[in-house]
């Protein structure tokens, strides 16, 4: 037994609602012995006869009645699924699961975003933050399309290409005795609490390292939260934490201070999974990051 084809199915649907070979043959753009040729290869492939015929009547048997709705069912379908994907793949429609960190997520997506739903209002943006670790173990799933995440050499099955460089800072409270320097070593700030965001981080790794250089071990006061929660116990003088610029510039309650010694930077940067598929709603957000953010 062969398969029913969908051309068969629009065949079909043609004569049964015309009841006249000659005049399907015409709207379908066709010539009647194709169309009659067509209508009885499907009557075959079902072991049923579908219309009636004689010389000047045509109408539906039962059995033609019964696959009528069926097949106004499967044609209507395939109209939506070749409807939809001409839609995609002009970007009329489209859903694109990007993942990023809290800092970029919070402070640099929103303005970054605002030409791209200018340039493709049909899409959908899912967007997940979370640590740079768990974003890069996401993208290997293939839970993700893209995602915003901090450079780290241990990432082996994703491809990252940098974007900028995020400055790390010291986030001191207000009243703090360094608040109005405009720089100091790391060291300077050895017998401080420390608030330091969860497993999962890299900040979090950033700042412990960053300690270890400069000869200490930090003094941790609150730990497991994200960048957001930690300038909140900062900002209630609980404590110092390090995080990008972007996060606590003109933030108030907050002191900004650069670190000379060591200098902290990061890179940022678009990833995706080349062994997965990049649709082309994802192919055309990752190329606007890369115009936008570099």
């Amino acid at each position: 037994m062969g398969e029913i084809e969908l051309r068969q199915l629009r065949y079909f649907l043609a004569v049964a609602e015309t009841l006249h070979f000659a005049r399907a043959a015409e709207k379908l753009h066709i010539a009647q012995p194709s169309l009659s040729q067509q209508i009885r290869a499907l009557e075959e492939e079902l072991g049923v006869q579908l219309f009636e015929r004689s010389r000047r009547h045509v109408a539906l048997t039962t059995d033609g009645e019964a696959l009528l709705p069926y097949a106004r069912r499967l044609v209507a379908l395939a109209d939506d699924a070749h409807e939809e994907f001409a839609e995609r793949s002009g970007l009329r429609r489209g859903r694109v699961r990007l993942g990023t960190t809290p800092t970029l997520g919070g402070h640099l997506l929103p303005r970054a975003m605002r030409g791209f739903f200018q340039a493709y209002p049909g899409l959908e943006i899912t967007i997940t933050e979370d640590g740079s670790d768990r974003l890069a173990r996401q993208l290997e799933q293939g839970q993700l399309d893209l995602a915003l995440l901090v450079e780290d050499p241990n990432m082996h099955d994703i491809v990252f290409e940098p974007l900028l460089k995020e400055e790390i800072v010291v986030a001191l409270p207000e009243g703090h005795k360094r608040a109005g320097q405009e720089s100091l070593a790391l060291q300077a700030l050895s017998s401080e609490r420390f608030i330091v965001c969860r497993e999962g981080y890299h900040l979090r790794t950033l700042t412990l390292a960053a300690c270890k250089e400069a000869g200490f071990r930090p003094r941790i006061a609150v730990s497991g939260i994200d960048i957001d929660t930690a300038l909140r116990f900062v900002r209630a003088g609980l404590g110092v934490t390090l995080v990008p610029r972007i996060a606590v510039d003109s933030m108030p309650g907050i002191a900004v201070v650069s670190i000379s010694e060591p200098v902290l930077r990061r890179t940022v940067g678009i990833a995706w999974n080349p062994q997965r598929y990049l649709s082309q709603a994802a192919s055309a957000m990752r190329d606007y990051l890369r115009e936008t953010l570099k």
